[in-house]
């Protein structure tokens, strides 16, 4: 579902990465937000599929994690509540989990 959600963001150009990087502005970054938001679809995108293999897990799980604190934010700083922010702290409780519990014994990192 990353994947899904990151390549539109990625190939949606410089208005659309301005747009999500915009997000930071919410945690107190207000500067580069056309970086931040193509990091950003860059780390839904390649980061998805890096999951899927078990490639780079922990730091991929960290860099998802920080993502999803930021969307958290950026839904409770619109006055979205616990509704508008409950999936993205969902998944950052996940991806915090596997974090600890690691990639497994199938992943590429393993090979």
């Amino acid at each position: 579902m990353f994947i899904y959600h990151g390549y539109p963001s990625l190939g949606g150009g410089v208005k659309t990465w301005e747009a999500l990087g915009s997000s930071t502005k919410y945690i107190g970054i207000h500067f580069w937000p056309v970086f931040w938001g193509l990091l950003s679809a860059v780390v839904e995108t390649f980061g998805g599929f890096l999951l899927i293999i078990g490639l780079a897990f922990r730091p991929i799980c960290i860099l998802l994690l920080i993502n999803l604190l930021i969307a958290a934010a950026m839904h409770f700083g619109k006055g979205d509540g616990l509704d508008g922010a409950a999936h993205a702290i969902e998944d950052a409780i996940v991806f915090a989990g596997m974090i600890f519990v690691g990639p497994g014994r199938f992943s590429v990192d393993k090979r």
